[in-house]
């Protein structure tokens, strides 16, 4: 045949013409079909007039095995006849997750909105649970995991307030004596005996109100007690209206209000500056906590604290507003704070004999407050003139001057004291002087299950604890305390502590971002293995309005003074014991490395129990811990009736650790 090109070739048959170009369209489709075989398709981009348009390659949203691509594409022969090089694109990143789910307090700018109405729970956050015997399995058609655990149960409805440290009947009904307030204290369910079950929501329980809103008003049905509003109503505590409660701000030595309060305070001693060099605080008997709520609005963090007695839901109302605060009592136990914590500690008619047992309770408040730190008493021994609480006056000037306390002033119905800098004053007493100092080997910050001792605590001949930094410097400065600390350190500990910040810092960030942290509620936060507080640093270095519970396990170097050193606060706790909260006072629980450490000692079951218990419905759980322990927390995180994922770290696929999240839905039986 005469080559294409010759015009002869256009006079042979039609027949001839037809069969040729059947044939070279085949050849072509031949060829296009495997030069495109075993390669993704790419994503093209066109760009019309006035918007950019994207056209979704049918792959997209389609799981590919990536490494056998890779394998594939090196082993692919590709023809000499290659017109170019193609370049194949790296791997798109993974999809971002679901948007998260919001209640309908921010709206699309990411702003808080007041065009709601707050409380109507999502009916896909609610589900029915009804309690049955059986295992579950795995969802979908994953391969069994080889870790099963049978579904838990709901509690019975007459626990949704129960907190099982403090309402152990049982072991109360035990104690030899209950006159020191022995009944208040931690009587832990014997092991065995523990929670087993999810404790519920009371009925009519709805989303809380968020923060700011929070602090003036709550709804009534997730706090459905009158005996407050009954005692303290004519106080400006709280009072109820139709289906909410509302915080005037009052208390019983400030009926006025505490913003009028602190302020008288700060009129006083000037000194104490508020949100400088006062930035933590605690407040003991502190009602429904509105003094340390509206110390919040002068970049201070009070600890509340106040026991479960008879007025039992002091502590779930302030929780239930968003203000930091435990129970906890001055009763035969330390509490559960290092020494030195505290700028400032505070008693408004806080119901405590600060004189007993050789002021022991006073003792107390001593080991805990720094040093040049003020103790502000406001109580009827102060201003009213009656023979017995005249005489309640003279014993307080009596021990705070042996306890040498300077007496800096006294001004209506508040009286201040400021603890020494050193023990200079302590050594120059006459001999005999009660309280002695305590033991040069008694460590202040040994307080898990340490009984009260009625001595003085010394302070460092070091200086260590005396010299924080003012705030918000204090935040970053690596303290002196660092160096007191038992951990294996074969680096510069300032350096370790940096490091630890800058860790958190950028994870944070990426959580903000990817997790859109700034849009879901993120108020009441818990980070149960805390480290030096750098997780709750990076959340206040991200400007999001929540604070940190800082919680140090016993099983690990006790930081704690690091942390209050910052300007943090949080507690010393067992995570084979259950934490003194009520239910549902939490909106977010962090835990970072605690399971892999605690597994060797607790059931991992009763911990992810408790956190259950103490997470509100709607909240969140972050646990960042390694591959090993993942299934089993998969697991026990489904049959607790969790929502989970699992996610991938910074570092990739092939990191020994990954990140499981998990939302909490409300359960209905």
């Amino acid at each position: 045949m005469k080559p294409f090109g010759n015009v002869e070739f256009f006079k042979t048959p039609l027949i001839l013409k037809i069969s040729a170009f059947v044939v070279l369209a085949a050849t072509f489709f031949y060829l296009g079909k495997h030069w495109s075989d075993g390669y993704q398709q790419l994503i093209f981009f066109s760009t019309a007039r006035q918007t950019p348009s994207v056209s979704i390659s049918p792959n997209h949203d389609k799981p590919f095995n990536l490494s056998a691509l890779i394998d594939e594409n090196e082993n692919l022969t590709v023809p000499d006849k290659t017109l170019a090089p193609i370049y194949v694109p790296p791997p798109s990143p993974p999809p971002p997750p679901p948007p998260v789910q919001r209640f309908g307090i921010v709206n699309e700018n990411g702003t808080m909105s007041d065009e709601f109405e707050v409380g109507e729970l999502d009916v896909d956050l609610v589900e029915d649970w009804r309690n049955e015997t059986k295992t579950d399995g795995v969802d979908g058609n994953e391969e069994p995991l080889g870790v099963k655990v049978a579904k838990f149960q709901l509690c019975p409805t007459s626990m949704s307030e129960y907190i099982p440290c403090l309402d152990n009947e049982d072991a109360i009904r035990k104690l030899k004596s209950t006159e020191r307030g022995e009944r208040f204290e931690r009587h832990c369910p014997e092991e065995g005996r523990g929670l087993n079950c999810l404790v519920p929501a009371p009925n009519k329980y709805r989303n809380p109100i968020p923060w700011p809103k929070s602090r003036d008003e709550v709804w009534f049905y997730n706090v459905p007690h009158t005996r407050l509003v009954e005692d303290k109503g004519g106080q400006n505590w709280i009072t109820r209206e139709k289906d909410k409660f509302k915080f005037p701000g009052g208390g019983t030595q400030f009926i006025h209000g505490a913003n009028e309060y602190l302020d008288h305070i700060s009129k006083m001693i000037p000194e104490i500056a508020l949100g400088h060099h006062t930035r933590v605080v605690l407040d003991v008997g502190c009602g429904v906590a509105s003094f340390g709520a509206y110390l919040l609005t002068r970049n201070v963090t009070t600890m509340s604290i106040a026991p479960k007695d008879v007025h039992e839901n002091q502590i779930q109302f302030a929780l239930e507003r968003g203000v930091p605060a435990m129970v906890a009592a001055f009763a035969t136990r330390r509490l559960l704070f290092p020494s030195q914590a505290f700028d400032l500690i505070h008693c408004s008619r806080c119901r405590i004999n600060w004189t007993r047992d050789d002021g022991i309770l006073l003792l107390e408040v001593n080991r805990m407050l720094r040093p040049g730190g003020y103790f502000v008493w406001a109580a009827q021994p102060v201003y009213k003139h009656e023979e017995i609480l005249e005489e309640q006056w003279k014993e307080m000037l009596n021990l705070t001057t042996r306890l040498c306390w300077e007496f800096v002033k006294k001004d209506g119905y508040i009286a201040i004291w400021q603890k020494p800098v050193n023990n200079n004053c302590y050594l120059n007493r006459e001999e005999g002087t009660k309280p002695p100092l305590c033991d040069q080997n008694d460590d202040p910050d040994k307080v898990w299950y340490v009984d009260l001792k009625a001595c003085i605590t010394r302070l460092p001949e070091n200086g260590y604890g005396a010299n924080v930094t003012a705030w918000p410097a204090r935040l970053q400065t690596p303290p002196d305390r660092l160096q007191s600390i038992q951990i294996d350190a074969y680096i510069s500990r300032k350096e370790l502590f940096k490091a630890e910040s800058k860790y958190w810092n950028e994870i944070i960030e990426s959580y903000v971002r990817f997790f859109h942290w700034k849009k879901i509620r993120l108020r009441n936060v818990m980070d149960m293995r805390a480290g030096f507080g750098g997780f709750a640093a990076a959340l206040m270095e991200q400007n999001l309005d929540s604070w940190v519970m800082n919680v140090v396990p016993v099983s690990g170097p006790n930081t704690l003074p690091v942390i209050y050193d910052r300007g943090l606060i949080g507690v010393l706790h067992d995570w084979c014991e259950p934490f003194d909260t009520y239910p549902r006072t939490y909106d977010f629980l962090h835990a970072a490395g605690l399971f892999s450490t605690e597994s060797k000692r607790c059931n991992i079951s009763s911990i992810m129990l408790e956190m259950d218990r103490i997470l509100r419905p709607g909240g969140r759980i972050h646990i960042r811990d390694t591959l090993a322990i993942m299934d089993e927390l998969q697991e026990i995180a489904k049959a607790v009736g969790w929502h989970v994922k699992l996610r991938e770290t910074s570092e990739g696929p092939y990191a020994s650790y990954r990140i499981l999240t998990a939302d909490k839905h409300l359960l209905r039986g």
